[in-house]
């Protein structure tokens, strides 16, 4: 079954304005209307680190969950963030970001990697308890711009300690758009027979010359959950290309079209989200 993870949250968190808690709701509201799987909406983090994402907790409540199918995602960052958001009845999903980046994540979360294996740990007890799901994202998980050692077997190594967590949800996250098809190939041709208890899902940035090869790469060896962005607005701030956004919903929804794989989308309110992006996202 295919899975589509719209995420505005991703789009906003670098916009160069602030965007008001009325818009966000506004948006969200039309997103929640078309038919994803699930809305990465916000996040639960320090407001000095992303000022963009402060008002997570108070556009939650005027979401209007009442008619949408779509499940809701939020990123927390370190435990502190992740009780804060397990309070929330309308989350269904907590995102963390684990890269097998040092720097990164020293630069992401000030934690090492050691420190943030025991977040999860904590992050998925706290899951567990509140009756939520923890997606980890897998971060610079297709290479790193800071010399870290990177290879396909260190990804293996640590979404294998995830299992170990009995994490059912991993996302491998291109985090600075270096992900190439044979690498993409190889991790998810080992990743999805080894583990057929585990959903694998991609977060691609992609500039918009190579987001094809790319989830051409991943479809192939069968990743069936995709996150996007309309607009392919956003990406991570580190990636100095300007071109180098998150993966286009339009793009994949075109690529799902082409490999006849069905969408359950509302084309109208699909239009309405992407009418409104444009008055969100104006320069």
């Amino acid at each position: 079954m295919l899975k589509l993870i719209e995420c505005p949250r991703d789009a906003m968190q670098g916009w160069h304005r602030i965007i008001s808690t009325e818009e966000k709701v506004e948006y969200l509201n039309a997103l929640l209307k078309v038919g994803f799987d699930t809305i990465d909406f916000g996040s639960f983090v320090s407001p000095k680190a992303i000022p963009q994402m402060a008002d997570t907790a108070k556009v939650l409540p005027q979401l209007d969950l009442s008619g949408s199918k779509s499940k809701l995602l939020a990123i927390v960052a370190n435990v502190r963030g992740a009780e804060e958001a397990v309070i929330f009845d309308e989350i269904n999903y907590l995102g963390f970001p684990f890269s097998v980046s040092e720097t990164f994540q020293l630069r992401n979360t000030n934690k090492t990697i050691a420190e943030s294996l025991e977040q999860v740990q904590t992050i998925q007890e706290l899951c567990i308890k509140n009756k939520k799901e923890l997606v980890v994202y897998i971060s610079m998980g297709f290479g790193n711009p800071y010399g870290d050692a990177y290879s396909p077997e260190i990804v293996l190594r640590w979404v294998e300690e995830m299992v170990k967590m009995e994490i059912t949800t991993i996302s491998l996250a291109d985090t600075v758009g270096v992900a190439d098809p044979v690498t993409i190939n190889n991790l998810f041709n080992h990743l999805i027979p080894a583990y057929p208890q585990v959903e694998f899902g991609a977060h691609f940035h992609a500039a918009p010359n190579n987001w094809q090869e790319k989830v051409l790469a991943a479809w192939e060896h069968g990743c069936r959950r995709f996150d996007s962005a309309l607009k392919g607005i956003g990406g991570c701030p580190m990636a100095k290309d300007e071109l180098v956004g998150n993966l286009a919903t339009e793009n994949l929804i075109a690529f799902c079209e082409q490999h006849q794989a069905p969408l359950q989308l509302d084309p109208s309110a699909l239009h309405k989200a992407q009418a409104l992006a444009d008055i969100v996202f104006k320069n």
